[in-house]
């Protein structure tokens, strides 16, 4: 039995490390262009300054926890005010559709923060290490001191970027300055600094170790790709209709023009040969274009033996036919759909910030009791009042109450025998008001009758209205 058991395979196998090759091409710069430009906004973007008043933070970008709110720039979005982050997650869901149909992977081949972070750590790797033979060598190599410098030296610098990654996070949740200060004297939160410490490990682990298995394993996108593209994506492909049967001969020959020189899976930071076709672990940022343009142009062959095609264009490509142009991919109806759809909730998202008043207020009518009869006979309501003003300075509000028969009450603020109320900026304040009804007037002695109550800034144009009741004495 035992014997029997030590016959089964293994299903395992243990993870072989990949060491892509340095390429140049365009879409190799394109990677530079964007690897740049987004750690450039990830790392800078903390630090921008934008002045809102003496009262308010002059961060730029800024998610204020302590006070539940969000500044973007000029915008400010409140925790009630929460739908505006929903609608821009929608539309990063619809634009994650749109460019997952039109060019398949593209979002993970170029602008994910694990590409974009694996990427500099490889880059990092290849400084220290040398290019793809010399760091198969170092591995295989047993460790000696020569050996132990390099990792050191590659350790370190990923460790350096980790916590710069890790530190960066964190400036996003308070003052930049004033944390960098407080990290510098020792003098930071421990929730600041436990921050750092979780996400500097994950960055070193992540980027610099775990590599294309999040991709693989952790990340659910490549499961779910499938169902956002169809026969008509541009997806990196090989025409093996042109490059079979491979081998390494003249072009006068009868072998295809795939000289198997294995340059395609030399520089894939994903291991794979998409000549075996289109896999999971493909992530569509076409540096295999650019290895094996740079071979067919060595060997004199024309390009594009590895390059971007849709299934729908393998039958006339195969009979001879230039590829179809990009347009015709991208403006399809299932495109323009998507299209459509983000631009629409794009637009609404900006008119609702361009329509949305500087205060909201909300009015809730006391129920114990509903209402109270005056000793002249008069009817009084009671309301919960909550003003919230967006206003950047101080500011007074005066209230009026219309509807049928309204322009009978009465209104009174608790505590402010003027009637009107002064908000400081950016803050919320709380009063009971008063609507009391004269003896004989047709609110007092009906039942529930619907009124508005209207806030109106007494130096601006900010009003807010809302709908609620007034109880009568012949409520039933």
């Amino acid at each position: 039995m035992a014997s029997e058991q030590s016959d089964v395979p293994s299903l395992y196998a243990a993870r072989e490390p990949i060491f892509p090759k340095r390429i140049s091409g365009r879409f190799r710069s394109l990677k530079w262009a964007i690897m740049a430009v987004t750690l450039a906004i990830y790392y800078v973007t903390p630090w921008i300054r934008w002045d809102r008043g003496p009262a308010m933070p002059d961060q730029a970008v800024l998610v204020d926890l302590a006070n539940r709110r969000f500044f973007f720039f000029w915008i400010e979005i409140w925790p009630h005010e929460f739908y505006f982050v929903a609608g821009l997650l929608v539309m990063a869901g619809l634009g994650l559709f749109l460019f997952t149909a039109a060019l398949g992977r593209v979002w993970c081949g170029y602008a994910c923060p694990q590409t974009v972070w694996t990427d500099l750590f490889m880059t990092v790797e290849r400084w220290i290490e040398g290019d793809r033979n010399a760091r198969i060598r170092l591995h295989r190599a047993p460790w000696s001191l020569a050996k132990a410098r390099l990792r050191g030296a590659k350790w370190a610098a990923w460790l350096l970027i980790a916590v710069a990654t890790g530190g960066a996070w964190v400036f996003y949740f308070t003052d930049a300055p004033t944390l960098a200060r407080d990290l510098v004297t020792l003098n930071a939160h421990p929730v600041a600094w436990l921050t750092i410490a979780i996400l500097t490990a994950t960055t070193f682990v992540f980027g610099g170790f775990a590599r294309e298995q999040i991709c693989i394993y952790a990340c659910p996108w490549p499961r779910i790709q499938a169902a956002m593209m169809d026969e008509d994506t541009l997806t990196v492909g090989y025409r093996d209709w042109r490059g079979e049967p491979r081998g390494k001969a003249a072009p006068s020959t009868t072998k295809g023009d795939c000289i198997d020189c294995m340059a395609c899976v030399n520089v894939c930071p994903m291991g794979i040969d998409i000549r075996d076709g289109q896999q999971l672990e493909c992530i569509t940022c076409a540096l295999c274009i650019d290895a094996c343009d740079e071979m067919m142009d060595r060997t004199g062959r024309p390009r594009g033996l590895v390059g971007y095609l849709a299934l729908s264009d393998e039958t006339a490509e195969r009979a001879g036919a230039a590829p179809r142009p990009l347009l015709r991919h991208v403006l399809r109806p299932r495109m323009i759909v998507y299209a459509g759809l983000w631009s629409g909730i794009g637009a609404l998202l900006v008119a609702g910030l361009v329509l949305r008043s500087a205060v909201d207020m909300n009015v809730t009518p006391v129920r114990n009791p509903l209402f109270v009869t005056m000793s002249d006979g008069g009817v009084r309501n009671a309301y919960e009042l909550r003003l919230r003003s967006k206003q950047h300075d101080p500011r007074s509000y005066v209230f009026a109450v219309t509807g049928e028969g309204a322009e009978a009450l009465t209104l009174t603020v608790e505590g402010e025998p003027a009637g009107a109320v002064t908000v400081p900026a950016d803050q919320t304040l709380t009063r009971r008001i008063y609507l009391t009804a004269p003896p004989g007037a047709a609110l007092a002695g009906g039942e529930t009758s619907p009124i508005t109550l209207t806030v109106a800034d007494t130096d601006g144009p900010a009003r807010s209205s809302v709908q609620t009741v007034f109880h009568g004495r012949n409520l039933q």
